[in-house]
């Protein structure tokens, strides 16, 4: 029975709670609220902790407990993944903050440094929620306060601790309804408690899963617009169309639909991936075509033309290639890779995207630098820091495109000092897409910042994919493998089919109000269920403006916007 521990024990102990909750994943990740496959948040914890334990592994056996802490602070904050990991990270920091100037660690000592983890993470987070992992930290750390000068002795004082931490861990589902109604726990508080149980099962000598300490399928890939991974040497044949053409108009007469439609017939003609975004008394172009000078000329038509650009697209695949090998080790590496060596400029866009074809239409609005990873692939803050570090601007617009990436992208622009960061904080992808669109190279960033906000709250969006359990969600019951339609507010229609799923939701978007319908299909919708699933909503909602995109995203059969 001992009252003291030192740092050589507490890397056992962290290493143990790290093995703990890798090996029970999966099960948190099931505990998510809504029956949907992207229910990551075991994930997300345990690549936090684990980008942490790599660190802590590879110090020597007779580590000090400064560089113990410094390891499990600086680890886990570059590889806190979504908001669940983001919190972890934040209670790392702020225990190993309370322990990394004492050498010998006592109850009183684990008393107050949880004080300082809770009032970490309290503030990492901007609208704090009883019933969630933040409930469940404060109810660890209120009890090892209450007994730390009166259990002295660490095993008991942590069996005490982890004890009353399940307890209110079992209160959750009391706090928030919709935890009750689908009858679980909350799948953060579940993670911390299962970090503490494996924290305490060291010390109990109990045998804790083998510690997997390779890099993970789930980390998302990241790369310079366009972004094409998973591609191989096969890409550049695959390329019918070699120059990525860009090109602004400012228009010198009226462009109508008419003459829109017109363009867009001319410039499919000689290419693809086109995007033809005109807004007043301009015209932005994207278009994949052997013939720049053709595109050119035909915009000259309607105006005199402004930043253009073109990039050979195999001659950009040929360096991604014989660069490959580099950017993977720079991946694998805990350095942040260095920005490139481009002309600086005022102003460039980050964007976390998902899907081959919304990532071509982000390079198409001109992105600087895409980050791959929406659900179930959540980016890292590490991931953040690198993509930033490859934009050579004076700021840096960041766009989440996800709820679960806004903290970790917040946690990125706190870590960068030689640049403004500006996060916009876009939960779904179409609303990063209606933003950018809205971007303005002459403006300030204060006014594009202002621009961005009020285009993301008129976009609204939807989701299509299927349950993988049954439950009950404000009253709406779900069976396994049913699809349903989700929007802002949570799940709108449930059905057997894909494409009728769909029409409902919209219906229930659409209103007297609405002027624009975007749809982006995912990688496992056929182009006949999108084509017919296009000219449905053509026929049902006339007063609109209806785009069909192939977004390629997994996951979702369906992402849609209503503006």
């Amino acid at each position: 029975m001992s009252t003291v521990i030192y740092a050589k024990q507490c890397k056992a102990f962290f290493l143990a709670g790290a093995a703990n909750i890798n090996a029970h994943k999966d099960y948190i990740n099931e505990l998510n609220v809504f029956p949907v496959p992207d229910g990551d948040t075991g994930t997300n914890m345990s690549l936090t902790i684990l980008s942490a334990a790599k660190e802590v592994e590879a110090l020597s056996e007779e580590v000090d407990m400064a560089t113990l802490c410094k390891a499990i602070s600086s680890g886990s904050l570059k590889g806190a993944r979504g908001n669940s990991g983001v919190i972890l990270s934040q209670l790392l920091r702020g225990l190993t903050k309370g322990f990394k100037t004492q050498e010998e660690i006592t109850t009183q000592v684990i008393a107050d440094s949880f004080q300082l983890a809770v009032e970490s993470a309290y503030k990492a987070v901007m609208k704090p929620k009883e019933g969630t992992i933040l409930t469940v930290a404060k109810g660890v750390a209120d009890k090892a306060a209450e007994i730390a000068d009166t259990v002295t002795e660490i095993e008991e004082f942590a069996r005490e601790v982890v004890a009353y931490g399940n307890e209110v861990l079992d209160q959750t589902p009391e706090m928030l309804p919709v935890l009750k109604e689908a009858g679980v726990v909350d799948s953060g508080g579940k993670g911390l408690m299962t970090v503490l149980e494996g924290v305490l099962a060291c010390m109990n000598g109990e045998e804790i899963a083998q510690l997997q300490l390779k890099p993970s399928s789930a980390a998302p890939a990241i790369s310079a617009a366009p972004s094409r991974q998973g591609t191989g040497s096969s890409f550049e044949t695959d390329i019918k169309y070699g120059y990525c053409t860009e090109f602004i108009i400012l228009l010198d007469k009226e462009f109508t639909e008419k003459d829109e439609e017109e363009m867009k017939s001319f410039l499919l003609s000689i290419g693809d991936s086109l995007v033809v975004v005109a807004d007043d008394d301009i015209v932005k172009i994207h278009v994949h075509t052997n013939h720049p000078g053709q595109a050119f000329e035909k915009g000259l038509t309607y105006g005199e033309l402004s930043r253009m650009k073109v990039d050979n697209m195999r001659e950009e695949h040929r360096e991604a290639v014989i660069h490959a090998e580099d950017r993977e080790k720079a991946q694998e590496s805990s350095e942040v890779p260095a920005a490139p060596e481009e002309p600086r400029k005022a102003m460039g866009i980050v964007a976390v995207s998902i899907g081959e074809g919304m990532n071509e239409i982000f390079h198409g609005l001109g992105v600087d630098y895409l980050v791959e990873g929406g659900q179930t692939m959540n980016p890292s803050t590490e991931d953040m820091l690198g993509a930033i570090a490859h934009v050579n601007a004076d700021t840096v617009f960041v766009f989440p495109n996800n709820k679960n990436i806004i903290m970790a992208a917040n946690q990125a622009r706190d870590l960068i000092e030689d640049k403004e960061i500006i996060v916009i904080p876009t939960t779904t992808v179409p609303q990063g897409i209606s933003a950018i669109i809205s971007f303005n190279p002459e403006g300030t960033p204060q006014e594009n910042e202002e621009t961005f906000l009020e285009v993301r709250d008129n976009v609204a969006t939807g989701q299509v994919t299927y349950a993988v359990r049954d439950t009950v969600i404000n009253g709406i019951e779900v069976h396994k493998e049913d699809i349903m339609g989700m929007d802002d507010d949570g799940i709108q229609t449930v059905g057997k089919d894909i494409n009728d799923t769909t029409f409902e939701l919209v219906q229930k978007m659409v209103d007297e109000d609405s002027e624009l319908i975007c749809i982006y299909a995912g990688q496992d919708v056929s182009d006949k269920q999108s084509q017919t699933m296009l000219k449905r909503i053509e026929e049902a909602f006339p007063m609109c403006d209806v785009e069909m995109n192939f977004g390629g995203q997994p996951v979702y059969y369906y992402i849609v916007s209503v503006e």
